[in-house]
Protein backbone atom coordinates (compact mmCIF):
# COMPACT_ATOMS: atom_id res chain seq x y z
CA UNK A 1 0.00 0.00 0.00
CA UNK A 2 1.14 3.62 -0.85
CA UNK A 3 1.58 6.19 1.85
CA UNK A 4 -0.04 9.43 1.23
CA UNK A 5 2.51 12.08 1.19
CA UNK A 6 2.64 14.97 3.87
CA UNK A 7 0.16 17.30 2.54
CA UNK A 8 -1.31 20.08 4.75
CA UNK A 9 -4.36 22.81 2.95
CA UNK A 10 -3.34 26.23 3.44
CA UNK A 11 -6.05 28.84 1.68
CA UNK A 12 -9.12 28.83 -0.67
CA UNK A 13 -7.78 31.25 -3.15
CA UNK A 14 -10.96 33.40 -4.67
CA UNK A 15 -9.70 35.61 -8.30
CA UNK A 16 -11.30 38.80 -8.64
CA UNK A 17 -10.87 41.95 -10.76
CA UNK A 18 -8.27 43.43 -7.63
CA UNK A 19 -7.16 41.20 -5.53
CA UNK A 20 -6.30 43.83 -3.06
CA UNK A 21 -9.68 45.59 -2.84
CA UNK A 22 -11.30 42.03 -2.32
CA UNK A 23 -9.03 41.12 0.23
CA UNK A 24 -9.60 44.68 1.74
CA UNK A 25 -13.65 43.29 1.99
CA UNK A 26 -12.09 40.25 3.39
CA UNK A 27 -10.44 42.02 6.16
CA UNK A 28 -13.28 44.31 7.14
CA UNK A 29 -15.58 41.66 7.30
CA UNK A 30 -13.41 38.71 9.60
CA UNK A 31 -10.94 41.00 11.29
CA UNK A 32 -7.80 38.80 9.73
CA UNK A 33 -4.84 40.79 9.17
CA UNK A 34 -3.10 39.64 5.49
CA UNK A 35 0.19 38.05 5.65
CA UNK A 36 1.56 38.41 2.22
CA UNK A 37 0.63 41.24 -0.01
CA UNK A 38 1.67 41.81 -3.57
CA UNK A 39 0.34 43.77 -6.44
CA UNK A 40 -1.91 40.83 -7.78
CA UNK A 41 -1.60 38.36 -4.54
CA UNK A 42 -2.75 38.92 -1.37
CA UNK A 43 -2.89 36.01 1.78
CA UNK A 44 -5.26 36.34 4.64
CA UNK A 45 -4.34 34.41 7.75
CA UNK A 46 -6.79 32.99 10.51
CA UNK A 47 -5.92 34.23 13.59
CA UNK A 48 -6.39 30.86 15.56
CA UNK A 49 -3.88 29.12 12.61
CA UNK A 50 -5.61 26.91 9.72
CA UNK A 51 -6.36 27.42 6.70
CA UNK A 52 -6.54 31.04 5.38
CA UNK A 53 -7.98 33.07 2.43
CA UNK A 54 -5.93 33.99 -0.54
CA UNK A 55 -6.95 36.43 -3.50
CA UNK A 56 -5.49 36.51 -7.00
CA UNK A 57 -6.22 39.25 -9.56
CA UNK A 58 -8.14 37.68 -12.93
CA UNK A 59 -7.47 40.18 -15.94
CA UNK A 60 -10.23 38.07 -17.28
CA UNK A 61 -12.96 37.80 -14.28
CA UNK A 62 -16.38 37.25 -14.51
CA UNK A 63 -18.57 37.20 -11.54
CA UNK A 64 -21.05 34.60 -11.19
CA UNK A 65 -24.43 34.52 -11.13
CA UNK A 66 -26.28 33.29 -7.76
CA UNK A 67 -28.54 31.84 -8.62
CA UNK A 68 -27.77 29.14 -11.44
CA UNK A 69 -28.69 30.16 -14.84
CA UNK A 70 -28.15 28.38 -17.60
CA UNK A 71 -25.47 30.30 -20.10
CA UNK A 72 -24.63 32.21 -17.27
CA UNK A 73 -21.19 31.99 -15.29
CA UNK A 74 -21.62 29.67 -12.25
CA UNK A 75 -19.82 30.16 -9.00
CA UNK A 76 -17.43 27.10 -8.06
CA UNK A 77 -17.04 27.64 -4.57
CA UNK A 78 -18.90 29.56 -1.95
CA UNK A 79 -17.32 30.45 1.94
CA UNK A 80 -19.34 29.56 5.01
CA UNK A 81 -19.09 31.43 8.03
CA UNK A 82 -20.86 30.12 11.05
CA UNK A 83 -22.25 33.26 13.25
CA UNK A 84 -23.47 33.90 16.51
CA UNK A 85 -26.63 36.23 15.87
CA UNK A 86 -27.53 35.90 12.05
CA UNK A 87 -28.82 39.07 12.22
CA UNK A 88 -26.06 41.52 13.86
CA UNK A 89 -23.68 39.52 11.39
CA UNK A 90 -25.53 40.38 8.39
CA UNK A 91 -25.85 44.07 9.53
CA UNK A 92 -22.21 43.90 9.59
CA UNK A 93 -21.51 42.41 6.74
CA UNK A 94 -23.80 44.94 4.79
CA UNK A 95 -21.34 47.56 6.43
CA UNK A 96 -18.29 45.50 5.26
CA UNK A 97 -19.63 45.98 1.80
CA UNK A 98 -21.87 42.97 0.23
CA UNK A 99 -24.45 42.45 -0.88
CA UNK A 100 -27.98 40.68 0.21
CA UNK A 101 -28.46 37.59 -2.17
CA UNK A 102 -31.81 38.18 -3.71
CA UNK A 103 -32.66 34.02 -3.31
CA UNK A 104 -31.96 33.00 -0.08
CA UNK A 105 -32.91 29.61 0.25
CA UNK A 106 -33.35 28.90 4.01
CA UNK A 107 -34.27 30.67 6.91
CA UNK A 108 -31.22 30.13 9.45
CA UNK A 109 -29.12 31.33 6.53
CA UNK A 110 -28.23 34.59 4.45
CA UNK A 111 -26.40 34.37 1.14
CA UNK A 112 -24.34 37.37 0.64
CA UNK A 113 -22.63 38.27 -2.32
CA UNK A 114 -19.30 40.01 -1.96
CA UNK A 115 -17.74 42.82 -4.09
CA UNK A 116 -16.53 40.54 -6.69
CA UNK A 117 -19.67 38.83 -6.77
CA UNK A 118 -18.52 35.32 -4.81
CA UNK A 119 -21.53 34.00 -2.95
CA UNK A 120 -21.00 33.57 0.83
CA UNK A 121 -23.39 32.10 3.31
CA UNK A 122 -23.87 33.30 7.32
CA UNK A 123 -25.73 30.50 8.95
CA UNK A 124 -26.29 29.57 12.37
CA UNK A 125 -26.00 26.27 13.61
Amino acid sequence: MDERPQMTMTAVVLDAPDARELAAFYQRLLGWSATQEEDDWVVLGAPGGGAGLSFQTEKLYTRPVWPARPDEPQMSAHLDIRVEELEAASEHATRAGATLAAFQPQEHVRVFLDPAGHPFCLYVD
